[in-house]
Order: C-alpha cells, then structure tokens, then sequence
C-alpha cells in the first residue's frame, strides 16, 4: 500500500490505546474515508486486550516500532503519553509515515523543534490535535470574529474542567507539565487561533484543592489554575482549567469585542449545588461525547491533507507555540509573578523570525 499521496488508501496506526487512542482509531476503522485502520500499539497489556477485542480487524503489538516497519503503514496517530511524544514522532518520520500527534505536543520547546525538523526533512504532513478548530460551534465563532459582528476583539475567555482524577504519573508536574498542559492546552490554542496573535506575557496561579492524596509526595501538583494573558496585538486572555470536578464535562469560551460578545459552548442558565443540576441538562460526563464530531472532523481533514500534498490546518508550530506557554505559564506558578515570552514570531511569508 502507498501512503495516500494522490488519492489512495492511507493505511493508519494508532500508538497509544486509552480513551483517545480507541476513539482515533474507531474513525479509521471505517468512519473517516479513504483510510483503514491496520494497527495499533500499546505496552499495557490490559490495553492491548481491550483492543484487540474492539478492532479484530487490526494488528496489536506491544512496540510501535513493529507498525513502522509495516509496509501498508502510512501514517500514525501518537496518542500515548505526552513524555514519549518526540521519540515516537521522530522515529515516524524517519519511517516516512504521516504524523497526527495528540496535544500536547511534547513537554519542551527543544522537543517540538525535534518533531517539525524530523517531519521537515523525511517529507510527511505533522498535524498537532486540537480538534476545537474543527467543531462546528468553535468555527462558526472564528468566523463571526473575522467578519466583525462583535466589533475589534478585545478579550478571550477560555475554560475547561474535567470529571477526571488523574494517574498517579500526572500527579509529577516534571513528567505531565500539569493541567496547563493535559487539560488547557485546547484553550492556549484557542486563545492563539481567536485573536490570531502570540501570547506576549502570562501570570498564573493554582492551587491543589480537590486531590489530598497528592499533597504529601507531589507537593507542586495542582488540580485548580487560573492564567491572564496579554498577546502581541494588544488583545487580553483569560484561561481556567481544573480537575476533578465531578459534574461533568465542561468547556466554554466568551470572546468579548468592542460591540459585543460571542459565546461558545455556553450552558443554559441554570444553578447547581453539589453536581446536582436544578435547571436545564447537565454537561456532557467526558470530551469523548462533547467532540466527537470534532476528532471525526480533525481525522478525515489529516488524510485529505495527505492525499492532496497540502500542508496540515493546524501544524508543529501551533502545537509548539502551545508548549511555550503552558512552561511559561509553570513557570508563573512557580515564581509568583508573570512571564513574558520571548519565543519565535513568524513573518506572514512564512520565515521565522527570532529574537
């Protein structure tokens, strides 16, 4: 089997098999068109159980390095853990596969430019996971902002919070870079693609308030952060992530201009206590239910960029741009005091233009 250039099949291999491994690979087994799942990897066995009994179809291996050597192999989507992303993505270029890597994109600017010189130099398409630009709601707001409806924007509000109650490994801000990174990293990209500008310069603070059981060994783990921003275009941010909540799944976006105001995922009024909803239907339990046309969406436009040679909609360089500001948002946190970054700009030709 090729690789999809030209319009034929891409053959995909999922490297990762949680929760949005089986749902990447549930849209290659037959949602997404022009693509077929072959495989996918796992080194938890329990994973590869769980797998093997949803896709029969698909090969299972505990290495990922077994689907690279596989000729009908085309192209990968890295959903394991975020520490072994760079490894994976590099390994896979050199194979010459497509590249679909989860946010985040890795844990360090220095591994982001590993990726996108990797991807660069072996010639395949790396697209980086954030599926809000792909839901419907969040696009048709991009474009009300573009056209001018709310006037000049002003400030973007971006929030998410989770059900969840992390692994033990996300409790080490050293090997998960904290929820700025597993649970905001859709927001920063939010933020980047609304007022279509770079983060200039961010104060954040948090906080463990909901997971006691970590406050002994992981004395720097947060479940609660809050983050100002201000970007080059003189446009304002504000992101809120949090843990464990319990109510369910919850993320939304106020984008505020100079003559008014848009809101995305917005619930209907409604006053809560305890989780328990006295008004109006609850948020959805997981983002599995919330975006699932969105991954669908993100999906199908990976193989169509690889079947027509165009480049990918969202790229390393947004996924690295994200990295840039969740470690300087860590740092904020650490240090008491805002961030000013001072990363790599872009002209609109394209060129990288440093500091």
């Amino acid at each position: 089997m090729e690789c999809g250039m030209n319009g034929t099949e891409v053959g995909v291999a999922v490297i990762g098999a949680g929760r949005a491994g089986l749902l990447h690979a549930a849209n290659f087994a037959g949602r997404v068109p022009g693509s077929r799942l072959i495989g996918l990897a796992d080194p938890a066995p329990g994973s590869r159980e769980a797998a093997g009994q949803r896709f029969p179809a698909a090969r299972v291996e505990g290495d990922y390095a077994v689907l690279l050597r596989d000729p009908q192999v085309g192209a990968v989507v890295i959903a394991a853990p975020t520490r072994a992303h760079a490894q994976i993505a590099v390994a896979a270029a050199r194979a010459g596969r497509h590249i679909l890597c989860e946010k985040p994109m890795a844990m360090t600017q220095p591994e982001c430019d590993a990726m996108i010189d990797a991807a660069a130099r072996h010639d395949v398409r790396l697209q980086i996971g954030f599926m809000r630009r792909f839901d419907a709601r969040f696009a048709a707001a991009k474009q009300k902002i573009e056209r001018g409806e709310i006037g000049d924007l002003v400030l973007v509000k971006s929030l998410t919070h989770g059900p969840s109650t992390p692994r033990r490994w996300q409790y080490d801000i050293g090997a998960s870079n904290g929820a700025l990174a597993e649970v905001n990293s859709h927001d920063i990209d939010t933020l980047r693609w609304f007022t279509g500008s770079e983060f200039e310069q961010v104060y954040a603070m948090a906080g463990n308030f909901r997971c006691p059981e970590a406050r002994t060994a992981f004395p720097a783990f947060y479940d609660n952060v809050v983050m100002t921003a201000s970007f080059r275009n003189g446009m304002q941010g504000f992101i809120g992530g949090a843990l464990s909540v319990g109510y369910g799944y919850d993320a939304r976006v106020e984008a505020l201009g100079a003559r008014g105001v848009l809101f995305v995922g917005q619930p209907p009024e409604r006053t809560s206590v305890a989780g328990a909803h006295e008004a109006g239907s609850p948020p959805p339990r997981s983002w599995r239910d919330l975006f699932r046309d969105a991954y669908l969406a993100q999906d199908t436009d990976f193989v169509a960029c690889i079947q027509s040679g165009r480049p990918p909609r969202v790229t390393g360089f947004d996924g690295k741009m994200a990295v840039a500001v969740v470690e300087a948002g860590n740092r904020s946190i650490r240090e008491g005091r805002p961030i000013r970054l001072c990363g790599e700009r872009t002209h609109e030709s394209g060129a990288v233009i440093r500091p």
